[in-house]
């Protein structure tokens, strides 16, 4: 039987920007290093009130698209602290 690894205990922050609102509404999010992003997105699409993390797209500041299906610290080595979340009905929008 293979071991699960151990956790760390360290946690990584993210800044979940709901970058379709002209606003810009933020929400600041602080998870351990091993959360899947999945969940990190799950719970900041329910805070924006977006029904599903499947219709939306996470994107960083400038515009580069982040796969969720991977580590929350992986995700913050990557492409830092910063995620933008667009509505599937906003990508491409021009206002």
């Amino acid at each position: 039987m293979a071991e699960k690894p151990a956790m760390s205990g360290n946690k990584v922050s993210f800044r979940i920007v709901l970058a379709s609102d002209k606003k810009q509404p933020y929400k600041v999010v602080s998870v351990p290093e091993e959360a899947p992003f999945t969940a990190v997105l799950k719970f900041a699409a329910t805070q924006f009130g977006i029904d599903s993390v499947d219709s939306m797209a996470a994107t960083t500041k400038d515009g580069t698209g982040v796969n969720p299906a991977q580590a929350s610290g992986n995700v913050f080595l990557k492409y830092g602290q910063e995620i933008r979340l667009i509505p599937r009905d906003k990508v491409g929008y021009a206002s």
